[in-house]
C-alpha cells in the first residue's frame, strides 16, 4: 500500500462547462502517468466539488496527508489567499489532516513547451519562429507580481527564437490582445500569433480570441487545455512539495 500523500488540484473553476472537463482532462492525463497516486480535484467556485468538500472526502476514505496544487499560472490572488483559506478551514476541522501546498504552474519550461505545442498545432512550423511576432495572452491579474511574472515569460520566450513576444491581457492590465496584435503590426511584423497563456477554456479566454481576431492575428493558439507537458508539470510540483516538510513551501524547481 503506497503511503504517498494524496494529490488535491485545485482549479479556479467557472460557469463555463468547458472550464470543468478540460480540468479534468488535465488530472485525468496526470493520473494515468502516475498510477497509484490518489488524485482528485476541487474548485474554488461555480463548479464541486469545494475544496472543503474534497478535502473532507479525502479525510473519510483515510488521508492525512495531502498535497493540495493550484491549477495557475501564476502566483496572484487566489494563491496567495483564496486557497489557503480554504485549506485552512478544512484543516482546523479535520484533525491530523496534514496538508502541504504546492507551488503555482508557472514559471516553468514545461509550459514554454505546451505554449509551443499549440502553436505548432494551430500550423506554425520552426522555420517561422524568425518571422512571426507572438502575442502572449494571459486572463489578467491586479496583482503586480503575477503581471511582471507574465513579462518575464514572454521575455525568456523571446530568447528562444521568436522575433518578438509581447505580453497581453484579457483583463485587469494592459494592453488587450488585440491591441498588443495592431501594435505589432504596426512595428512591421508580417505574422503575428496569439498565444493564450490560460488553461482552460472560458469568459476570459473567449475574450482573447475574440480580440485576436478583431485586430486580424494571422494564428490564434487554443489554451493550454490537458497538454501533456501540463500534465508532468502537475507531478513535478506534487513530488517537489511532497518531499519537502510539512508547512514549508518547497522552492521553485524546473
Amino acid at each position: 500500500m503506497s503511503h504517498a500523500p494524496a494529490l488535491l488540484v485545485i482549479a479556479h473553476g467557472s460557469r463555463d462547462p468547458r472550464h470543468a472537463a478540460t480540468v479534468h482532462a488535465l488530472v485525468g492525463r496526470a493520473r494515468t502517468l502516475r498510477p497509484g497516486l490518489r488524485v482528485e480535484t476541487a474548485f474554488l467556485d461555480f463548479n464541486t466539488p469545494s475544496v472543503g468538500q474534497a478535502l473532507s472526502s479525502l479525510y473519510l476514505s483515510g488521508a492525512r496527508d495531502v498535497v493540495a496544487l493550484p491549477l495557475l499560472l501564476t502566483r496572484a490572488f487566489h494563491a496567495k489567499s483564496d486557497i489557503p483559506a480554504a485549506l485552512a478551514e478544512s484543516s482546523a476541522r479535520l484533525p491530523g489532516l496534514s496538508v502541504r501546498v504546492a507551488d503555482v504552474l508557472g514559471p516553468s519550461p514545461l509550459l514554454l513547451s505546451a505554449l509551443e505545442r499549440r502553436l505548432a498545432e494551430a500550423g506554425l512550423t520552426p522555420a517561422d519562429r524568425a518571422t512571426t511576432a507572438v502575442v502572449l495572452a494571459s486572463a489578467g491579474s491586479t496583482d503586480p507580481e503575477a503581471i511582471a511574472a507574465i513579462a518575464e515569460t514572454a521575455r525568456e520566450w523571446r530568447h528562444t527564437g521568436w522575433c518578438a513576444v509581447r505580453p497581453a491581457f484579457a483583463s485587469a492590465a494592459l494592453p488587450r490582445t488585440e491591441d498588443a496584435v495592431r501594435a505589432l503590426r504596426a512595428e512591421g511584423f508580417a505574422r503575428v500569433a496569439v498565444a493564450p497563456y490560460v488553461i482552460a477554456p472560458g469568459r476570459l479566454p473567449d475574450r482573447i480570441a475574440a480580440g485576436a481576431a478583431a485586430a486580424g492575428a494571422d494564428v490564434v493558439a487554443d489554451v493550454l487545455g490537458a497538454a501533456p507537458e501540463l500534465a508532468r508539470l502537475l507531478l513535478r510540483r506534487y513530488d517537489a512539495s511532497a518531499t519537502s516538510t510539512p508547512g514549508r513551501r518547497p522552492a521553485l524547481t524546473a
